[in-house]
């Protein structure tokens, strides 16, 4: 199991940088929170190139427009 996400080390990237893991916090106000008005794109990567980068880079900002 991995274990609890708020109790890790390394880094993180949030808000434009990485900071540390223990450090990335959301406000619990955070509209995204309440009424999921964020977007999320998962892109694997395959051999160092990212499948289908294109389509998935299109989808996203085609939900971000939408919200």
């Amino acid at each position: 199991m991995a274990g609890a996400y708020d109790d890790r080390d390394g880094v993180i990237w949030m808000d434009g940088k990485l900071v540390p893991w223990r450090d990335a916090n959301v406000h619990i106000l955070t509209h995204a929170m309440h009424y999921a008005s964020s977007v999320f794109e998962g892109e694997r990567a395959y051999g160092g190139k990212i499948f289908l980068s294109k389509r998935h880079s299109e989808r996203l900002l085609k939900s971000g427009e939408m919200i």
